[in-house]
């Protein structure tokens, strides 16, 4: 891919008051260099072609030319811990059956029969053979053919023509990744710096607890972006703003395929006016409406119940309940966790659709695909959170797929996260619909808050151009 086209010599403005760097200094225990470091890169203020969003022919180029080249987070590792487990992933007009092989290894084979074109599976499950329910031709968990009936009639075709074709996967973390293509960067250069920021946190040691999934009636870019910035939430999200420093928040880019937002909790929003609200009032809104870490805390560590000692700030007090909390849950030493890995929200974006959270606590991750064409998409949110030292993994929970018409406050193990998502939500179909109809046909973005949105776009076009 092509370096970017940015002015290193250009600083767009930044919200009056404390920024990123100031709130992680007045912090008990600095985060890692990577989190603090500014590595913001002006991208340019051109205005985004509105069409990108809704065009039909500009969905097509993006499952021609973009989907079967990227690393496309499939699955957990904890979604098929067995021999012959698999889990169907499709996306972009494709279908993969990724299985646990006999030695432990991974596979992704393309879910289609190779007799009349029948899917394999339509579900996820365990298996020692793929039996097309069509004619009965079947196919071993490594893909190799196991059965042809009435062999007689196909005298032309030997076992190695009938092999399933495989497609690239690929291992980080406990995520597995597949791709289409077997050119390209490996699945490590693809994530850079990822791989060496999160040998921290350390997510092949948690599990799938909490896993969501809905289909939004708007383009996945759309759904997607809502969840880049910061930007919005002081009117889509009011109740977060006595602890979200939403304007203090940090925007950088990292690498083609990479970017972040890293937003404070326990600080006040810029825009609240109120300078002598008090640091014990932070917490308790904090412990009422954070949609990450309200529901990790249980009895005597209550985040509302939190007192915060005279000449203390609010993220100093949490940071402390947070690790007690933690280390009582999982196991482990935290004492010298940051408070910023604790608290904060790390969202980072991996090329085209994946974003897991970095830090300690249950992490969030989404993921948002095509469903199947320009105007929806399924944005899933799964929460993974660390198994606790000394007892064994256990397997990842199901997505629970959410109806048409079902909130996503309906899915009880998403907590106070499920009221934020739905809040989200009441901007995605009317922004679809907005665009299509809008009379200059441009969409506007700030040089700094919506930074990663054009950074996605940029890495977009270069897919598409190649």
């Amino acid at each position: 891919m092509a370096d970017f086209d940015s002015r290193d010599d250009f600083l767009p403005a930044r919200c009056p008051g404390p920024g990123w760097e100031d709130i992680l200094a007045a912090d008990d225990i600095a985060p890692p260099d990577f989190v603090a470091q500014d590595q913001y890169r002006y991208l340019g203020s051109e205005p985004i072609d509105a069409k990108r969003y809704y065009d039909p022919e500009f969905f097509a180029l993006e499952k021609e030319r973009m989907w079967p080249r990227v690393w496309q987070f499939a699955a957990r590792e904890e979604d098929l811990p067995e021999p012959g487990d698999y889990v169907t992933y499709e996306n972009a007009g494709r279908s993969y059956l990724i299985v646990r092989q006999a030695d432990g290894e991974v596979k992704a084979f393309h879910n289609v029969c190779l007799h009349r074109g029948r899917k394999l599976a339509t579900d996820n499950g365990n298996a020692d053979q793929f039996l097309c329910p069509f004619h009965g031709f079947s196919w071993n968990p490594d893909g190799s053919l196991r059965n042809i009936p009435c062999r007689w009639d196909f005298g032309h075709l030997s076992d190695e023509k009938m092999q399933l074709p495989e497609a690239s996967v690929g291992r980080w973390q406990g995520y597995i990744f597949v791709r289409e293509s077997d050119e390209g960067p490996s699945l490590e250069e693809f994530l850079s710096p990822l791989p060496e920021y999160f040998k921290r946190w350390k997510h092949e040691e948690c599990v799938t607890v909490a896993w969501v999934g809905k289909v939004v009636k708007a383009n996945w870019k759309i759904t997607m972006e809502a969840f880049m910035e910061s930007y919005h939430a002081y009117v889509t999200h009011p109740q977060l703003m006595p602890f979200t420093g939403d304007a203090n928040a940090a925007y950088h880019v990292l690498s083609d395929h990479v970017n972040v937002n890293y937003t404070p909790f326990g600080v006040v929003s810029p825009h609240i006016e109120d300078k002598k609200l008090s640091e014990q009032w932070i917490i308790e809104e904090f412990g009422k409406y954070n949609g990450r870490s309200a529901d990790n805390y249980d009895g005597e560590d209550d985040a509302g119940a939190v007192e915060v000692p005279e000449g203390r700030t609010a993220r100093q007090a949490l940071g402390e309940a947070m690790r007690a909390t933690s280390q009582k849950m999982f196991g482990g030493d935290y004492s010298q966790i940051s408070e910023c890995e604790l608290l904060d929200a790390l969202v980072y974006n991996v090329f085209p659709n994946f974003a897991p959270w970095g830090g300690f606590m249950p992490n969030i991750v989404y993921r948002w695909r095509p469903w199947p064409d320009q105007d929806h998409c399924l944005m899933e949110v799964r929460v993974i959170a660390r198994v606790p030292e000394g007892e064994p993994r256990p397997k990842g929970v199901p997505m629970h797929m959410l109806g048409e018409d079902e909130d996503w406050s309906d899915a009880p193990e998403l907590g106070v996260l499920g009221g934020v998502v739905d809040q989200d939500m009441s901007n995605m179909e009317l922004t679809h619909e907005g665009l299509k109809v809008s009379k200059n046909q441009r969409v506007e973005l700030g040089d700094y808050q919506e930074v990663r949105i054009r950074h996605l776009h940029q890495t977009l076009d270069k897919y598409l151009a190649d």
